[in-house]
Formats: C-alpha cells, structure tokens, sequence
C-alpha cells in the first residue's frame, strides 16, 4: 500500500510538470532529482571508503544538467572545469595513494552519470515537445513491467546473478519486445515522419540500456553493501532506484530528437 500511495502523489507531479507547465519546470524537476540522487550516490561512495567532495561534485552534477537542458550552452566547458577542480583539489590534498585515482575518477562520474543524462530529458522536453518526453517514460514503463511479469512467468535462467539475483534472461527479452511496441505504437504519433523500423530499433535500445543501467545501479549497492539508494520514497526507495534506467536511455534518446528526429 505505501508503495501504490508513494506512486499516487509522485506520477501527477511529474507527469504535472512535463504536461501542463513550460519547459523551464521539466529542467527545475530534473534539477531536483539530480541533486537528490547524487547525495544518494555520495552515500553509496562512502560506504566503499570513497572520498566524493560533495559541494563541487554537487555542483558539477546541476551545472552539467542545467547546460544539457538548455540547448546552446557549453556543456563541454563544464565537464573540463570539473575535471580541473576535482583535479586541483586531488593535488592540493598532498596525500599520494592508491586512494587517489579512485576518488578522483568518483568525484567526476556523478557529473557524465547523473548530470548529463537528466539534462538530456530535459532538453528533449524543448527540442521535441512533452510528448516526447512522457514517450519516453511509457517506454521505460512498459518495459520495466514487462521485465517484472514476463520474468515471473517465464523466468528460468538468471540475467546478472551476481548483481540482480531475481532478474532472468526470459524478463529481459519480454521488456525488450513491449518496450520495442510500445515506441512503435506511441511513435507513429508522436514522431510521424520517422519510419517504423527506425522507431523499432530505437526503442529495443531503450529498453536494453533501461536494462543495463538497472544492473549498474545494482551493481554499485551490491558492492557497497546497501539494499536501496536511500529510503526517501516509501516503498521505492531512492530517487537513484526509481531513474536508473532513464539514466542509461535518456542519452541515446536524446541523440535520437536532437539528430535523427
């Protein structure tokens, strides 16, 4: 019940958002959701003995979302200013270990996996309208869906055992086939002039990627010892648990509306 309760209030508030107001609130929420999820991320990097500097790897995650989200900007200019800081800030601790190329190379991944990817959603929210985005989610949807209950019905071999134990071979191919559908059907009208085959590809990618950046996150909180991200939303977990996979396939599809669309 507290999961179905936590999803009542959350869908009308995204959905909400993306719907109804401009495209400036889809980045603001996705602004938000960036922050929350990299201080989940922080958490998952200290339980591995870690070290992420929160305020500048912080801000490098909303400013590379914010300069994604907004066409024109220079997103390229960020990520070296990250790179730089974060460097400079590896130096200045004047420590040398092995510690070092790992908190380092920490530091700068929140940025390429959490920034730009929800930027990207944002920006396909005003480079090809709301539709596109709530596209988007159906696809995710389905195909998540269609994971949980083709696996249940047909699951035998195991997909990633060592990192999902519950994810099979048989869930994964049944998320791929709906999710694939469901761009084809959502697709025709959304993107009218994209051939169907084209339309059928991107969305077996989506799901695929959806896929493989739901075994990543787990990988991460298999290898630090954590069940969920965070407990910030009753019976999901965390925000980290609810967009890993837009995280993976929220780049392809961006690439998709801004090129080929």
């Amino acid at each position: 019940m507290t999961r179905v309760l936590s999803a009542l209030v959350l869908i009308p508030v995204v959905v909400g958002t993306i719907w109804f107001l401009p495209p400036i609130a889809t980045l603001v929420l996705a602004a938000i959701a960036a922050l929350l999820a990299f201080v989940e991320y922080a958490a998952i990097a200290a339980a591995l003995d870690t070290h992420v500097p929160r305020v500048i790897s912080g801000a490098g995650v909303l400013a590379a979302c914010t300069a994604t989200g907004i066409p024109g900007l220079p997103v390229d200019v960020v990520v070296m200013t990250a790179l730089v800081v974060v460097g400079a800030l590896a130096v200045a601790s004047g420590h040398p270990g092995p510690a070092i190329l790992r908190d380092t190379a920490a530091s700068i991944l929140p940025i390429v996996y959490i920034g730009l990817p929800l930027g990207a959603l944002a920006a396909a929210r005003t480079l090809a309208g709301r539709e596109a985005v709530l596209l988007l989610a159906a696809v995710i949807v389905v195909s998540d869906s269609a994971q949980y209950y083709t696996g249940r019905a047909f699951g035998r071999r195991p997909l990633a055992p060592a990192i999902s134990p519950k994810k099979t071979l048989e869930g994964a191919i049944g998320g791929m086939v709906f999710g694939t559908l469901a761009m084809v059907a959502g697709g025709r009208f959304v993107f009218a002039s994209t051939a169907m085959a084209v339309l059928a590809l991107l969305g077996a990618t989506i799901a695929a990627l959806g896929i493989v950046g739901d075994l990543f996150e787990s990988l991460l909180k298999r290898s630090a010892g954590v069940k969920d991200s965070s407990h910030l939303i009753p019976g999901h977990g965390g925000v980290l648990d609810r967009i890993d996979s837009w995280l993976f396939a929220a780049p392809v599809y961006y690439v998709f509306v801004r090129y080929l669309a």
